[in-house]
């Protein structure tokens, strides 16, 4: 009966699938990873921005106007500085996203209906920096309609102008274009896609198609032959990443401030991260296919955790440790900090560190499975 024959290849295909623990895995685990990533990542509602203040008054006046701040829901107050070198520090890093500067005299002024003061918005990323621009707004003028009420009703007649204004800087990207903030990501999005994709399947087609044997019964070392394989990958990245770099700049504008060779090391140091994602994947698959599975498991999170789509800040807190173990996400703080706001070494080497650590270990640990499978 033609029925039963396809009952049996039926049969026969869930037999195979059973049969294989590491694609049963992936097709019941990577949609649960979906579905809780897209689910808790996937937001653009951007809240907890890091916000440093410098209140240079120090009086109740001030501490109102920082409580009407901390009540939007929007901000955090996360550092506090004596001066204009501290907070741009603070910025260049990346640390805070939103710098208030309140001046001396700001209860003087206040008292006259003319007080300003100053919000310096880190606009490298358009989405964060919108979000921070027009909230600051939207608080400046609703407490500055507040203290209007109050003085009208103590004066008992309406003052002739807003007591506060809240004066907006946005740095390294006045107009907010989101290309300045996209293509960058792009830069890492293919360092980590294309060269783990390549070469994880890369080796496996070798094994499939019995090469790799041939390679062993050769003279040739497991480190020599690691390198062999990996260093095409490594040229081809850095091609690619230049292509990008130029495109982005002469056709999007973005620009280029920060140091070339700063831009090569950080770039050759994240490479180190996903071709050691590549090459362990080749160890734990069999087929090609296998290993772009493999790849996607390692490579999933990082598209959602890494800040290339969604703001950190945006997600739970669990979310936000976990994107510590995330190599991507310090690397596209780098590459922003980079292009954009032209920072030296300095405001980026905890990141440069970490680049490191996670180099070493995966690599590490994948050169040493690749050659105990090799023996």
């Amino acid at each position: 009966m033609l029925n039963s024959r396809i009952f049996s290849i039926i049969r026969k295909e869930f037999l195979q699938i059973f049969r294989d623990p590491r694609t049963l895995a992936m097709i019941i685990v990577m949609p649960i990873m979906q579905l809780f990533l897209l689910g808790y990542a996937a937001t653009t509602d951007v809240k907890n921005i890091s916000m440093t203040v410098w209140d240079q008054n120090k009086t109740p006046q001030s501490r109102a106007l920082l409580d009407a701040f901390r009540a939007a829901d929007y901000f955090v107050l996360d550092y506090s500085v004596e001066s204009a070198d501290e907070y741009q520090k603070l910025v260049e890093s990346g640390d805070t996203r939103v710098v208030l500067v309140i001046p001396p005299d700001y209860d003087r002024r206040l008292i006259e209906g003319n007080a300003q003061v100053l919000m310096v918005l880190d606009g490298s990323d358009a989405t964060v920096g919108a979000t921070a621009l027009s909230t600051a707004r939207l608080v400046g003028q609703a407490y500055s309609t507040k203290i209007l009420g109050e003085q009208t009703a103590l004066a008992g007649r309406a003052a002739p102008s807003a007591p506060v204004e809240v004066r907006t800087q946005v740095w390294y990207n006045p107009d907010l274009d989101s290309a300045f903030f996209n293509i960058p990501g792009v830069i890492g999005m293919i360092l980590s896609f294309i060269t783990s994709i390549l070469t994880a399947t890369t080796i496996v087609r070798e094994r499939e198609r019995g090469t790799i044997e041939q390679l062993i019964v050769t003279p040739i070392r497991s480190w020599e032959l690691i390198a062999g394989k990996l260093l095409p990958y490594v040229i081809l990245g850095f091609i690619e990443t230049f292509e990008i770099l130029l495109i982005g700049h002469w056709w999007f504008g973005v620009p280029i401030r920060g140091s070339g060779g700063l831009i090569i090391l950080t770039s050759g140091l994240f490479l180190m991260s996903s071709l050691g994602i590549g090459l362990l994947a080749s160890t734990l698959a069999n087929t090609q296919q296998e290993a772009m599975m493999t790849v996607m498991m390692f490579n999933l999170p990082m598209i959602f955790l890494s800040g290339f789509f969604f703001p950190i800040a945006a997600m739970p807190k669990f979310l936000q440790v976990v994107s510590y173990a995330i190599p991507l996400r310090y690397y596209l703080t780098i590459i922003r900090s980079l292009l954009i706001k032209g920072v030296g070494l300095a405001a980026i080497q905890s990141e440069v560190i970490a680049l490191i650590i996670f180099g070493v270990v995966i690599m590490g640990a994948a050169s040493l499975r690749f050659r105990k499978r090799l023996d």
